[in-house]
């Protein structure tokens, strides 16, 4: 009996045993990983839609996510994304610090559960969090990020403030594929930004630098100061060279307080990175600008960076495209990958602001008619009629067809040809007989189009490769006084763009005045969080 007792104990403390086994090793695979340890914690976990719906009534900041979620858990069979046998995954760690080096990218918002997420990171071996929970959370701060750097403002946002340029389209769940597959290779800037992007985030470092060691301080001239020239010897001209050494105008910073040939070379090169003509005197305006602080640069800066996360890297692999940038006042034609034209130009004025979009360019029209837009024929055309009965004639207009057109020829507006890219705003590039405004420091002086500085020079290089045109055929039709119309073998992609911070091909970092106001509207929608 006592052998029998003995043994029915054994047995049912091998069954006890067992059953602890089988869970110990349950909870083992199911355990809440952490982000410091490489062991056999974590098995992939089934995460569906209960788990899914879950997850919203506990995080409901992130109920705006709900739609892509679904999509990348479909994609991975609806199990786990960021944990495998060995632990978190490898792009897991470096997702993590990324977000955590955001400011990097320009970007301040901060993830709606902050607290919980670092929970995952921050070492412990147990978290408040359950596995589903861990992985979903996760998954949200990758969406996060991803929008956040690489995509940017809701499209429907940017067309609201004016940005028509096509917006370029990221698949997260095809780019989360990629990074799982290749995590050393994930998030590349060339890739998914545009280059002008990445080059942008290396001055906000340098200007971040400059602003962590105290900024460039104030340069103090008296109240009555009207200027500094080549020779002049003040307190100010020293403040003068620091500064401009800080932003790199000046290579080195003598510390004199005599205005030399070093300074006029560092203030004429501050003067066009900084939207002035080029020129050795400073004035009043200039010294403003110098005293204008760097948080607002930065601010600058971090606006333009979003902007480029607004364009697809694609465009700059197109063969041929022109480009105008509103507040700097030029344009350029890129073939090959090269620059190989550009031009002052002159834009839309306040109250006619030129549009910010893309078309491609079709056709140039030699000796153009310019037909007399209805706005100007009501507030300029008539009551100048009204006032003088010659009007017209005065100014080489006819009527045409219930219209009022003027006639081809060197007082034209549109001056002696015009290049279309047809859209529904009407806007095109043009010559011009009002040639002095190219000179003026602010540009905006056009009803909407955009006036060629250049515009034989553009004509010749567009049309170098067509045998039908030689130089002397472009000038004899500019000059014929009758409308030609030339179709382009091939549709140039023209970009009309907004940036008032720019790195050019000479490396230096170039600011523009925001001309249309367009700057702190979009630094309200981007910093509102804070």
């Amino acid at each position: 009996m006592r052998r029998h007792l003995l043994a029915l104990v054994f047995f049912a403390f091998g069954i006890w045993f067992t059953f602890v086994a089988c869970n110990s090793k349950k909870e083992a695979e199911f355990a809440a990983p952490t982000a410091s340890t490489g062991t056999l914690l974590y098995a992939k976990l089934p995460i569906d839609s209960v788990a899914i719906a879950a997850f919203y009534q506990k995080f409901p900041k992130l109920q705006s996510y709900q739609e892509s979620i679904k999509a990348l858990y479909a994609k991975q069979q609806f199990t786990s994304i960021w944990y495998d046998k060995k632990g978190l995954v490898e792009f897991g760690n470096t997702l993590y610090s990324k977000y955590e080096n955001r400011a990097l990218e320009g970007v301040k918002a901060k993830f709606p559960y902050e607290n919980e997420l670092n929970t995952i990171f921050d070492g412990h071996a147990e978290t408040n969090l359950s596995n589903e929970t861990n992985d979903l959370l996760l998954s949200h701060l990758y969406l996060f990020y991803a929008n956040k750097v690489y995509n940017g403002i809701d499209q429907k946002v940017t067309e609201k403030i004016g940005w028509l340029l096509p917006r370029k389209e990221i698949g997260y769940t095809e780019l989360l594929d990629s990074i799982l597959s290749h995590p050393k290779k994930a998030l590349k800037d060339e890739k998914l930004l545009f280059s002008q992007y990445g080059k942008l985030r290396q001055f906000l470092q340098k200007y971040r630098d400059i602003e962590k060691k105290g900024g460039w301080g104030t340069i103090t001239v008296a109240t009555d100061f009207k200027s500094f020239k080549p020779g002049d010897s003040a307190q100010a001209i020293q403040q003068i060279r620091s500064r401009l050494f800080l932003s790199q105008d000046l290579s080195s910073d003598s510390k004199s307080a005599i205005y030399d040939e070093d300074l006029q070379k560092g203030v004429a090169n501050y003067l066009v990175r900084n939207g002035f003509k080029e020129d050795v005197v400073l004035l009043p305006k200039h010294i403003q600008a110098m005293n204008g602080p760097i948080e607002e640069r930065i601010q600058q800066i971090m606006v333009n960076m979003e902007r480029c996360r607004w364009i697809s890297p694609d465009l700059e692999k197109a063969n041929e495209f022109i480009v105008v940038n509103i507040p700097s006042y030029y344009m350029y034609l890129s073939r090959g990958g090269k620059k190989i034209f550009d031009s002052p130009v002159v834009v839309g004025k306040a109250m006619n602001k030129t549009v910010i979009f893309s078309g491609k360019m079709s056709y140039i029209v030699f000796s153009p008619y310019w037909n007399v837009p209805t706005s100007i024929i009501n507030k300029e055309v008539k009551p100048g009629m009204a006032k003088n009965p010659n009007y017209l004639a005065n100014h080489n207009m006819e009527w045409n067809g219930g219209r009022v057109r003027q006639k081809p020829g060197n007082s034209n507006s549109l001056g002696l040809v015009k290049f279309i890219f047809p859209n529904s705003n009407n806007i095109y590039l043009h010559d011009t007989p009002s040639k002095g405004l190219f000179a003026n420091e602010e540009r905006a002086y056009s009803h909407g189009c955009i006036r060629v500085g250049k515009p034989r020079e553009l004509a010749i290089k567009i049309l170098e490769n067509d045998k039908a045109w030689t130089p002397e055929k472009i000038d004899a039709a500019m000059h014929k006084g009758k409308e030609n119309s030339y179709v382009l073998k091939n549709k140039i992609p023209v970009y009309i763009g907004y940036f008032t911070a720019v790195v050019k091909d000479d490396g230096q970092i170039y600011f523009y005045k925001d001309v249309y106001e367009r700057d702190e509207r979009l630094a309200n929608l981007l910093f509102k969080e804070e």
